[in-house]
């Protein structure tokens, strides 16, 4: 079988196997829930991330690990796995999204070097998509998708719809508590930094995937927030 046609195959495989998936995990909520809808909603979700996946070859299923993250993509977490395929589409309607095979390929994530980036000079990810790599021709930043945006793609699959709302109340609560740190104690700083440091570098998923980078506490920190470096 030729590349082209490998690759057509696993396309259609990983999609419709996915749809089974995100149809299961949707219809047990709908049984939960007492609704309908929910296996539909999961079905499309996952056939489109399979689709997308597979004909990039992106999941690793020579290892425990590549199978664990298709499947977790396709039920537990497909909140974020949609949040993916905004992402994906996203990079695949821009000109200059730059979709970087050689950090995806079998890497069990998607990754470009531009893509969806709301705010310039950092990286993002969303569900198995990483958007704003960078220049990953340097080590550090290489290091950096490597290690803390691949921790947010698994924290995503393992957490699963718990990921957005704690990451979303903590950067709520710690914003509201970085303005009372600033007015309380630290009116010698910037007010936008000491808010930062409390919404988004102390969120302890951050401090994880930071941890894990070996880059905890980041410099640009403008307070420590009481935890060791791992």
């Amino acid at each position: 079988m030729s590349a082209r046609g490998g690759r057509i195959v696993e396309t259609v495989s990983v999609a419709v196997l996915g749809a089974a998936f995100g149809y299961a995990a949707g219809a047990l909520v709908d049984a939960i829930l007492d609704t309908s809808l929910f296996a539909y909603v999961g079905a499309a979700i996952a056939l489109l991330n399979g689709a997308i996946s597979g004909w990039r070859g992106i999941y690793d299923y020579r290892r425990p690990q590549g199978f664990a993250a298709f499947v977790l993509d396709s039920t537990w977490s497909l909140v974020m796995t949609m949040a993916g395929v905004f992402a994906n589409a996203w990079g695949l309607a821009s000109k200059d999204a730059d979709y970087l095979a050689d950090l995806s390929e079998r890497r069990n994530v998607h990754v470009y070097r531009r893509g969806l980036m709301p705010r310039s000079g950092f990286a993002i990810t969303l569900g198995n998509v990483i958007g704003g790599a960078g220049d990953v021709e340097r080590s550090s930043r290489r290091l950096l998708i490597e290690e803390h945006e691949v921790v947010h793609t698994w924290q995503a699959r393992w957490l699963g719809p718990i990921f957005p709302l704690l990451y979303g109340v903590w950067s709520l609560l710690g914003a509201l508590y970085g303005v009372v740190m600033w007015a309380t104690r630290h009116r010698d700083q910037p007010f936008g930094k000491v808010v930062e440091t409390y919404s988004y570098y102390c969120n302890p998923v951050e401090w994880w995937a930071y941890s894990r980078a070996g880059k905890w506490r980041p410099s640009k920190m403008e307070d420590g927030c009481g935890w060791r470096k791992r």
